[in-house]
Formats: C-alpha cells, structure tokens, sequence
C-alpha cells in the first residue's frame, strides 16, 4: 500500500506536467522555434525555467548529503549561485539582443557569431556536451533513490535506480517532441511544486529539528568549521569549489539558452532580480536542514539520504511529497539539458560542416533522443553507484568551467581573438583532464595549495587566451567586425552576422 502511495504520487504528477505541455504546444518547425520557444517568455516564466534548470534534483540528494557529512562546507553552492545570478544580470543584454538580432538559437552559435569562426563554435559545443552529459546521468542516478524510497523496501537500490532512468528516459518523448516551449511551460508547474511545496516541507523539517534537540549546539563540533591553512584539502580549496562553482553558471549550455527564449534584455535582468531572493531562501533553509539533520540518528550512515530521512518523520504521505518534490527539480534540469545538448549536435556540430544554417527542427529532435539513450545507458551501466554522487557533479564543474575565458571575455572585451579562443579552450581542458586524472574529484591538488583541476586547467586557460589575443590580435578587418557588433548593443540598427570562417 505504502509503495502505491509513493509511486501513485510520482505518476499523478507526471501526468499533470505532461497535460500542461500539451496544452501549450505549438508548432515548432523551424530550429529556432524548437531551441528559444519563439523568444515569447515573460519574466516569470524566465526565472522559474532558471531555478528549474539550475536548482536540479540533485539538490535534495548529492547536495544536501555534502552538506550533512561535510558540513557547513555545503554553503558554498549557495554563495556561488547568488554570484552567478549577478552575472545573469549583466549578461542578459549582450546575450539577448544579440540571439535576436542574429537568430542565434545556443551558446556555441553565440560563441560562433562573436569570434567569427566555426572552429570555436564546434570545440565549445563539443566541451558543453562531454561536460552535461555526466550531469544527466548524475540526475537520472538521483532517482534511484527516490524509487527505492518511496517503494518502503519492496524495491532493491539497483532496481530502483534502472527505474527511475527508464522513467525520466521516457519523460523526454515530451522534451524531443515540444522543445524549449514545452520546457518553459513545464518549469513552471515543476519549479512552483519542487521550491514552493518544497520550501513548505523544508520549514516544517527546520520546525521539528528545532523542537526535538537537533540545533546547531547538538552538531559534532568539525562540521562547523571550513578548510583553510593548515587542513588536509589545503587553503584554496573552498575559493576552487565557488569559483569553479560561478564561472561554470552560465556555461552550462542548457541555463544560457534561457537567456534567448525571453521576450526583452530588460525582461533577463527582471528574471535574475526575481530568482535572486528565491534561491537565497530556498537554498539557504535545505542547506540549514541538512546541516542540522546531521544529528539525526541515521544521516550519518547515509548522508545522501538525508532529504528521505527527514521527510520520514511526518509519515508515508510526507515521503511521497518529497519524493515528487526530486522528481520535478530532476524534470527541469534532465530535460533542459537534453534538449540543449541535441540542439547542439544538430545545430553546432553537425550543422557546421555546411555553409547554410539549419533550418529544420528534425535533426534537433533525433539527436536529443540519441543523447538521451547514450545518457539512460551509461546510467544503467554504473546503477550499482548509489551513493557518493556528489563527485561526479565536481568532475562536471571542471571541464564546463574551460568555456568561461572563452565566453565571458569574448561577450565583454572585444579584443579577444578566435586563435586565443581555441588555443585557450584546448589548453584549458587538457590541463583540467590530466590533473583531474592524477587528483580525482573532490580531491585538491596538494601542491597547489588545494586548487582543483578545473581552477588549474582555467589559470592556464586565460593565460593562453590573453596571451593569444596580445600577441596575434585581429586584423583590422576582423576588429572593425568585432566593434559594430558591440556597437549595436547600444543602437537600434540591427548589424548583419555575417559568414563564418
């Protein structure tokens, strides 16, 4: 009986997103209206389609078990996402303004417009994809716990684990069929049940943790203390997690395509208003709870657990809410993700190879159903992981971060130059990749007094992109290009794209 509960949960949710989908669909031939969802979104459709892209799943599981074992260490996700709010800010006019005026439909095709190069647009396409696709797996893995959950033991860790990535596997038939629309739309009713009945939850927990002897004095002592000098991880290890943590944001394929899907420049700095003290509070009560719950006979067994754990205390119909509560931030972020990713393919790596621009959405649609069963099988290879995932969102984090030289630099300096945005990518991720070999996440790099690979790969990264660009700068032609495309964020005239070397 209990296992109907919590699986009837999950499947009367799901049927309620798929309805809404469906009942918003329009037609989305062309591959600009399958990769922005027409540009049509307002503001608040824009922030929940980022909290629900950013705030995955993973949040309640891998997240939250960091924060109960490691400790108050688990902040720092919390202070890196307010800074890649910040950022959001800041972005939104060049990356808006130019997405419109030049169709550009992912952050590749950007990223191919600003270094006029086709080069550049695939090798960052290529690093998006390699770097999101562990995060679907991590997304598809999170599930596992929530079906071996909400069965109460009729379901063993492996079994549950194949469930839920056939499960989530067969929610993209929606994502590969309607597209970033059908995304957005879905957002919105995931984002308002996974942060707005989960905030609920979260206060009630925080309530009885309180009342029941497990404030922050029954904590154990070295959970309240962070590295620096003198501590095995070495003193720049938490400045490596938050910095990895917020030059990676946005370089994430699947959060930057939601700055071109809202209607205005003006309606992407509304959204990061709005989204900014949503996530403050959201992220910073689920983060007070694990800490808290890790006095709570059990969490410390099962760090990962602790979200399941908590939940169980109010009773079966509590586990259920919780688990539907995974289940919709996972939706959000497993099929933004996929439906970025294939657009890529399609559009960035495989389009490149011709002279003409894709127009048809078919390629798009095929190859998201490819990357999601590419994802559902490495997924099912490594179900017996069913604990400890945290690691492979670190490993995501290290090579996402080597498109930031490369993105940031190019959207506001005009002075960086396509052979500097590749020598410094390549760079960047070779160095990343080999020390991510020597010192696996989460370790540290000892002798770099606990910088991480990815923070390593990204000293060398804009090392070489300024080198690069100081040394072999634009020809005139090219920087006169560079200038009126900058030019025209501060006009109306709109400048033409021109062809791709």
């Amino acid at each position: 009986m209990n296992m109907m509960i919590g699986y009837g949960a999950i499947l009367a949710f799901t049927v309620l997103v798929v309805v809404v989908m469906n009942r918003s669909h329009r037609g989305d031939a062309t591959m600009s209206e399958y990769a922005t969802g027409g540009r049509s979104f307002s503001s608040w459709f824009g922030t929940m389609a980022f909290l629900n892209t950013w705030l995955a799943g993973t949040v309640f599981v891998a997240f939250a078990g960091l924060t109960a074992s490691g400790g108050v260490i688990g902040m720092y996700s919390l202070s890196y996402s307010l800074l890649s709010v910040v950022l959001m800010f800041f972005l939104g006019t060049p990356v808006n303004k130019w997405g419109r005026t030049h169709d550009l439909r992912t952050q590749a095709d950007l990223l191919g417009l600003r270094y006029n190069s086709r080069s550049v647009r695939v090798i960052a396409a290529i690093i998006g994809v390699l770097a999101s696709v562990p995060w679907v797996v991590l997304g598809m893995q999170s599930l596992g716990l929530v079906f071996s959950t909400l069965s109460f033991g009729q379901v063993s860790p492996y079994l549950a684990v194949v469930i839920g990535v056939l499960f989530i596997a067969a929610r993209q038939i929606w994502t590969v069929r309607l597209g970033t629309r059908g995304l957005i739309i879905s957002d919105m009713v995931q984002g308002l049940f996974a942060y707005g009945i989960g905030f609920l939850v979260i206060v009630g927990m925080l309530v009885w943790l309180v009342n029941n002897g497990h404030g922050f004095g029954a904590m154990a002592p070295a959970l309240l203390e962070l590295p620096g000098p003198g501590s095995p991880a070495g003193p720049f290890y938490l400045f490596s997690l938050m910095f990895t943590g917020m030059m990676g944001a946005w370089c994430w394929p699947d959060l930057f395509v939601r700055m071109f899907s809202v209607r205005t420049p003006r309606t992407v700095k509304k959204s990061a208003v709005q989204a900014a003290p949503l996530l403050f509070i959201f992220s910073a009560a689920l983060t007070t709870v694990s800490l808290l719950a890790s006095s709570v006979p059990g969490v410390s067994e099962a760090p990962d657990t602790v979200w399941f754990i908590m939940a169980g205390i109010g009773g079966v119909g509590l586990v259920a809410v919780a688990g539907v509560c995974v289940v919709a931030a996972t939706m959000g972020n497993v099929g933004a993700n996929l439906q970025a990713l294939g657009t890529q393919i399609a559009n960035d790596i495989i389009g490149a190879r011709g002279h003409a621009r894709v127009e048809s959405s078919k390629g798009a649609k095929i190859a998201v159903a490819a990357v999601t069963l590419v994802s559902a099988a490495v997924a099912l290879f490594t179900a017996h992981q069913v604990s400890g995932l945290i690691a492979i969102a670190f490993v995501s984090y290290q090579a996402i971060c080597q498109l930031a030289p490369t993105l940031l630099l190019g959207i506001f300096w005009r002075k960086g130059t396509a052979a500097a945005a590749n020598a410094a990518m390549v760079s960047g991720i070779l160095v990343a990749a080999v020390l991510e070999l020597m010192y696996p996440s989460p370790l540290s790099i000892p002798w770099l007094g606990g910088l991480t690979s990815g923070v390593a790969g990204l000293i060398v990264n804009l090392a070489v992109y300024l080198a690069v660009s100081f040394l072999k700068p634009a020809t005139a032609a090219e920087q006169h290009r560079v200038n009126a495309l900058f030019d025209d964020l501060k006009s109306k005239t709109p400048v033409s794209q021109g062809a791709q070397s």
